[in-house]
């Protein structure tokens, strides 16, 4: 039984667990390349001020790699990273990671094949399997805006954040309201001098403090047996109910937009805040936020918030439709991540040249959110409709890399080289899929989850135990083996 060779496009949580698990199960030969100057994916690039996870700890990590000494119930960047870190070090994978390498093509000619794998500074690899573990918020976007280039003062994006730029007494303009902005917004509006904040429409939020643990709870989670599963399954728990009222918004909706209102109101207390802010679509349409600090910044006498529309950014400033200059000095960009573009910029080309990007310019499409039809023994992680709206994206990616483990096991079994879904099975699957979102609350607005043609192509439409029981085992019938 020969065991392939494989690369892996990306050193995050998925790249990371893809290599534990295959190492773990006799596949060794696993080379991990990303852009990035190190391993950590999203949490090396996102280090603006204040960032953390907004799923706790206990939850957002691997299974097989717990931690008994996190230090809030949402940790810190920094605390991720060297988690993740730390991981790769413990398992031996970090020295299969190879950074600096921007992968821009990969083709694989014949069913049987290997993968072409090429990067922007020509070096090429020709593995058997490629992994793909780039995730879904990878790619910082900014609006296009008229006049952006003739901005005269300092402007980044939020996931790139210049640490170098010296932000006190600054006169700010934060463009977007999304999760980034609401954490990095409240650290540092009691230094700037006057910030703006640009927003097209309000979120829904539920509290979180995030203080740190006090000694007594560390020491009970690190000794006292059963705590920490005990935790991990009480979040869990609380997790699935979001989803809940996201799947039943007439139903059980209701309680959660309650509790959301309760929440708000109480913190809103400047009448003219609370009519900018407050959402106008149903409750989970969109991501919910948790921040207990966030509208209260909103209502410091050094931060105003502006709903016009922005049609230009000028040398000194943002121009809004209503005609007023936001004069400013530093444009930050809390606009996002290309969520819906997976992959791309990176070309992937199956046998006969078919392109990924034309079979996915419908909207995108995989089997559990992993495979394609047409593209032998190419796997995604993250992929399409595997993002959770109230869970971990970790408990999907364990799912999803011993799913990816087995079916190369099986392709072994079989003598094979290649291992492709059927054109049915994914496209039952698909049908599926999108058939469970009527209905629920994410239909009932524009947000990130959709693509330009409106459809649903980032969540998974049901519970995390539902996806843990679809991915439990490979259906040999549901393949072809090349």
């Amino acid at each position: 039984m020969h065991a392939p060779s494989v690369l892996v496009v990306g050193a995050g949580f998925g790249g990371i667990a893809a290599a534990i698990e295959l190492r773990a199960h006799g596949i060794r030969d696993v080379t991990i390349v990303d852009a990035a100057e190190g391993i950590g994916g999203t949490w090396l690039h996102n280090i603006y001020p204040g960032a953390a996870c907004d799923v706790p700890s206990h939850l957002y990590s691997y299974s097989f790699a717990q931690r008994t000494d996190w230090s809030r119930l949402c940790s810190p960047q920094p605390e991720i990273l060297a988690y993740l870190r730390g991981v790769a070090a413990e398992f031996g994978v970090d020295e299969l990671v190879r950074t600096g390498v921007r992968i821009v093509d990969a083709r694989r000619d014949e069913a049987d094949g290997p993968w072409t794998v090429t990067a922007d500074d020509g070096r090429t690899w020709t593995p058997d399997v490629l992994i793909v573990a780039t995730g879904q918020l990878n790619r910082p976007v900014s609006p296009d805006l008229p006049g952006v280039d003739s901005f005269t003062g300092t402007m980044f994006h939020s996931a790139r954040w210049d640490h170098d730029h010296d932000l006190r007494g600054r006169r700010v303009a934060v463009i977007g309201t999304g999760a980034s902005a609401v954490q990095f917004v409240p650290a540092i509006a009691p230094e700037v001098g006057h910030m703006t904040v640009f927003q097209r429409s309000g979120n829904w939020f539920l509290p979180r403090r995030n203080r740190r643990f006090p000694a007594w709870w560390r020491a009970a989670i690190a000794r006292v047996p059963g705590l920490q599963r005990a935790r991990r399954r009480f979040i869990t728990g609380y997790c699935e109910s979001l989803t809940l009222m996201i799947r039943h918004p007439a139903t059980w909706g209701r309680p959660g937009r309650l509790y959301a209102t309760l929440f708000m109101r109480a913190q809103l207390r400047d009448p003219e805040v609370r009519r900018k802010v407050w959402p106008d679509y149903t409750f989970g349409c969109k991501r919910i936020l948790f921040s207990s600090h966030w509208l209260p910044a909103l209502q410091r006498p050094n931060v105003e918030v502006e709903t016009s529309r922005i049609v230009a950014v000028e040398p000194t400033g943002v121009r809004t439709e209503d005609g007023t200059l936001h004069e400013v000095d530093t444009i930050i960009w809390g606009t996002g991540f290309a969520a819906t573009d997976f992959m791309f910029p990176m070309e992937i080309s199956g046998p006969g040249g078919r392109s990924l990007r034309t079979e996915w310019k419908d909207g995108a499409h995989a089997y559990l959110g992993m495979t394609v039809p047409g593209f032998p023994s190419l796997f995604v992680l993250y992929g399409p409709n595997t993002n959770t709206s109230g869970g971990s994206i970790i408990r999907y990616l364990e799912h999803q890399v011993r799913y990816v483990r087995e079916a190369l096991q099986e392709a072994a079994r079989r003598g094979a080289s290649g291992v492709e879904v059927r054109p049915e099975v994914e496209q039952a699957y698909d049908e599926e899929v999108q058939a469970r979102f009527p209905g629920t609350a994410w239909t009932r607005c524009d947000s990130w989850y959709r693509d330009d043609t409106g459809r649903i192509v980032t969540n998974w439409p049901g519970y995390m135990r539902e996806y843990d029981e679809r991915t439990r085992r490979v259906e040999p019938s549901d393949y072809v083996f090349h």
